[in-house]
C-alpha cells in the first residue's frame, strides 16, 4: 500500500487528509502550528510539528510514496520542493500553488502535479451551474409536456439521419415517462442503408407526416432540425431541441439549443438522466448510435459532453444491434452509383466533384460521397446525379474552413432547395434550369453532358477553388 506524507495542514490539507485515512491510507501530516498539531493529534491523526522549508523535514518524509504540499504560503511550498528534489529518490509529488505563473514555476521545478484551488473552484462551481441548469430546463420540459391535453408530435428533419430519429425517439420515452402519448413524424425518406438497418432493427415507428391528422395533437417539437426551415405547420412550435442553432426564429416555449455539444443524443442523454429513466435497450442502443454517427464514432468534433453521454449510454446497448447496423449489406443499385461517381470524379486541389449518371435510388449519392471523402488527400466530396427530372446532390466536407452546407446554399439556393451543415449538405434542382428541355431516351447523353458541365462549375465556383484539374 502507498504511504502519504502531506506538508502544511489547513483547510484544504485537513480534508485530503480525512479523506485517505477514511480510505485506510497510511498518513503522516506536517505543521508548524502547534495548535492544530495538536487538534489533528486529538482526532487521532498522525500529525507532528514542522517547518516543510526545512531539510529535515524533507529527510522525514523522503521514503514517502507520495508527498502533498499543501501549505496556502506558495513560496513555502517552493522551497519542500526544492528540498524533495535536492533529495533525490522517487516520489510523487502533488504541490498547491496560488496562480498559474506559481503553477508553471512549481511545474518547471519538478512537481508532478500541481493544483491551483482557485480553479478547482471554479470548475466545482461551473459543474454544480450545468446541474443546477438541466435540473431547472428538466422542470420546464416536463411543465411543457404535461400541458399537452391530445398527443405531442416530435418533428425529426427532413430525410432523418440517426441523430435525429433517436433524439425523437428519447424524447417519446420522457413524454410516455409522464404520461403523455407522444408520435415521432418526419417528411422525406428513411435513405441511407446504414439509416433504415437503424430504424428496422431498433423497432422505431416513424409517422409520415403528410399522412397524420396534425389536428390530433396540441403540442409540437422539432428535435434536431438542423437548418430546417420553418415546418409546414398551422401551429407554433413547443419545444426547439438542437445542438444547431436554427436559421429561423422559433417563439417556443421551451428551447434547449447547444451548439457546444456534436449530437442531439448527447443533449436528450443527459435529460434521460435528470428523469431518472428506465431507458429500453432499443432507444439507449439509438442515442449511443446517434452519438456515433454525429462525431463519426468520435473522431470529429467530440467534447467531453458526447463522451460521457456515450459512457453511460454503453451498459445499456445491444452491440449486435450497433454491428447490424453498422455493417448493412451493400445493394447492387448502390454499388453502380459508387462505381459511376468514381469513375467520373474531377478532383480539384482536394475537393471532389463526381457525375454519377442517371440514378434510381438517390440515397446512393449519400453513401458514394462519403466513400470519396475517404480518397487520398480529398477534404471536400460532392456526388449528383438525374432522377426524375431533378438533379439529386449529396455532399459532405472534413474541411474545417468550409461549411459544406453554405457552399451547397451559395450554389443552388436560387435556383432549387439547399440544406445542410458545416459536414453535410444536399440539393434539389429541376433540371429544366440547366436544360431547358425535358428528358427522353434520346437526349439523356446531352442532358447529362451539359448537366455536369453546369454543376461542376457552380460547385468548384462556391468553394472558392482555383487551379487544374488533377487525377486521384
Amino acid at each position: 500500500m502507498s504511504t502519504y506524507a502531506i506538508l502544511g495542514c489547513g483547510s484544504v490539507g485537513y480534508a485530503v487528509a480525512e479523506e485517505l485515512v477514511a480510505q485506510g491510507k497510511e498518513v503522516l501530516i506536517v505543521d508548524r502550528d502547534t495548535d492544530r498539531v495538536e487538534a489533528l493529534r486529538d482526532q487521532d491523526l498522525n500529525a507532528q510539528g514542522g517547518d516543510i522549508r526545512e531539510e529535515s523535514v524533507a529527510e522525514e518524509v523522503g521514503d514517502r510514496d507520495v508527498v502533498l504540499i499543501l501549505s496556502s504560503d506558495v513560496a513555502a511550498n517552493k522551497e519542500a520542493v526544492s528540498n524533495l528534489q535536492a533529495r533525490g529518490g522517487e516520489r510523487f509529488t502533488v504541490v498547491r500553488a496560488s496562480d498559474p505563473v506559481s503553477a508553471d514555476e512549481l511545474t518547471e521545478m519538478g512537481a508532478d502535479v500541481v493544483i491551483n484551488p482557485s480553479s478547482v473552484i471554479a470548475n466545482s462551481a461551473l459543474r454544480s451551474l450545468e446541474a443546477g441548469e438541466l435540473e431547472y430546463k428538466a422542470r420546464q420540459l416536463s411543465g411543457v409536456i404535461e400541458d399537452t391535453s391530445k398527443k405531442l408530435a416530435v418533428l425529426t428533419h427532413d430525410n432523418p439521419d440517426p441523430d435525429s430519429i433517436a433524439s425523437a425517439a428519447a424524447l417519446q420515452t420522457i413524454a410516455e415517462s409522464l404520461g403523455v402519448e407522444a408520435d415521432i413524424l418526419y417528411h422525406g425518406e428513411i435513405g441511407h442503408q446504414e439509416n433504415r438497418a437503424f430504424v428496422n432493427l431498433l423497432g422505431i415507428e416513424l409517422l409520415q407526416r403528410d399522412e397524420v391528422d396534425v389536428e390530433s395533437y396540441d403540442t409540437f417539437a422539432l428535435v434536431d432540425h438542423m437548418r430546417a426551415t420553418q415546418p409546414e405547420l398551422d401551429h407554433p412550435v413547443d419545444i426547439l431541441i438542437d445542438h444547431y442553432e436554427p436559421d429561423s426564429e422559433y417563439e417556443a416555449e421551451f428551447s434547449d439549443v447547444r451548439p457546444n455539444v456534436s449530437s442531439t443524443s448527447t443533449i436528450m442523454t443527459k435529460y434521460v438522466q435528470e428523469f431518472d429513466i428506465n431507458l429500453s435497450e432499443e432507444v439507449a442502443t439509438a442515442l449511443l448510435y446517434g452519438i456515433r454517427a454525429e462525431t463519426l464514432d468520435f473522431k470529429r468534433d467530440t467534447t467531453p459532453a458526447d463522451l460521457t453521454a456515450a459512457a453511460y449510454l454503453y451498459p445499456f446497448a445491444n452491440h449486435d444491434t450497433l454491428e447490424q447496423v453498422e455493417s448493412p449489406s451493400m445493394s447492387p443499385e448502390t454499388l453502380d452509383v459508387l462505381a459511376e461517381a468514381i469513375t467520373n470524379r474531377e478532383v480539384q486541389g482536394s475537393h471532389l466533384v463526381s457525375n454519377a449518371g442517371f440514378i434510381r435510388d438517390r440515397d446512393a449519392l449519400t453513401q458514394a460521397a462519403q466513400h470519396l471523402l475517404n480518397l487520398e488527400g480529398i477534404t471536400t466530396s460532392a456526388v449528383f446525379g438525374i432522377a426524375d427530372d431533378t438533379i439529386y446532390l449529396a455532399a459532405r466536407s472534413k474541411d474545417i474552413r468550409m461549411n459544406i452546407g453554405n457552399v451547397l446554399q451559395d450554389a443552388f439556393d436560387n435556383i432549387g432547395e439547399a440544406a445542410g451543415h458545416s459536414t453535410q449538405a444536399s440539393a434539389e434542382i429541376p433540371l429544366g434550369i440547366f436544360t431547358g428541355i425535358e428528358t427522353n431516351e434520346d437526349n439523356r447523353d446531352t442532358l447529362l453532358s451539359l448537366t455536369e458541365e453546369a454543376v461542376k462549375k457552380k460547385l468548384f465556383d462556391a468553394m472558392g477553388v482555383d487551379g487544374e484539374t488533377n487525377g486521384n
